[in-house]
């Protein structure tokens, strides 16, 4: 196992989605549903679930670190800059999901990130002042993301909020986690 990696035969219960991979299991219990502090991070948890569309999460994950490198480390203000030669560069880089239109959002998102940002402070605060704490004001959030980002439908958008801590992750009953 990897340094750092959570053994998920440790005897903690906890989502069957994580409950036999480390890195799964590593994720659901250090990352997952714990507040982002820099905008830096937000873009890359967005990207992490954009490019998660259509794949499985341990993809992502695994494919996380070259994505981080080839993504000047989801600093919005770079990635809003990249162009064409980036953008082919990114759709020909074997390490990560080469999906160009996932690419494109990326570079997309980015640029509104700096425009909240410029707007509001950061692209933090902008989203802490985002409602989030009935059903109605979390489902109001959907036609916002939708509409602000791209590749940002209501279940990509449910899982970056619930992802980056705005709000609480779903755990099955069972998971040690849940209670907390």
């Amino acid at each position: 196992m990897a340094k750092g990696m959570v053994n998920p035969d440790d005897g903690k219960p906890r989502c069957q989605w994580a409950a036999t991979d480390a890195l799964l299991a590593t994720y659901h219990d250090r990352q997952w549903g714990k507040a982002i502090r820099t905008d830096a991070g937000h873009l890359e948890r967005l990207t992490q679930e954009v490019f998660q569309c259509g794949l499985s999460w341990k993809i992502v994950l695994v494919k996380s670190p070259a994505l981080h490198e080839a993504f000047a480390g989801f600093e919005p203000e770079r990635v809003a800059r990249f162009g064409k030669r980036e953008l082919n560069r990114l759709v020909n880089d074997a390490r990560i999901i080469r999906n160009r239109r996932k690419i494109e959002a990326t570079i997309h998102n980015a640029a509104v990130m700096v425009a909240l940002a410029n707007e509001h402070g950061s692209y933090r605060k902008w989203l802490n002042k985002q409602p989030a704490k009935s059903e109605a004001e979390i489902a109001a959030l959907y036609p916002l993301f939708k509409k602000t980002f791209k590749f940002m439908g209501p279940e990509t958008t449910k899982c970056y909020l619930m992802g980056c801590g705005k709000i609480p992750p779903f755990h099955e009953p069972h998971c040690y986690m849940a209670t907390e």
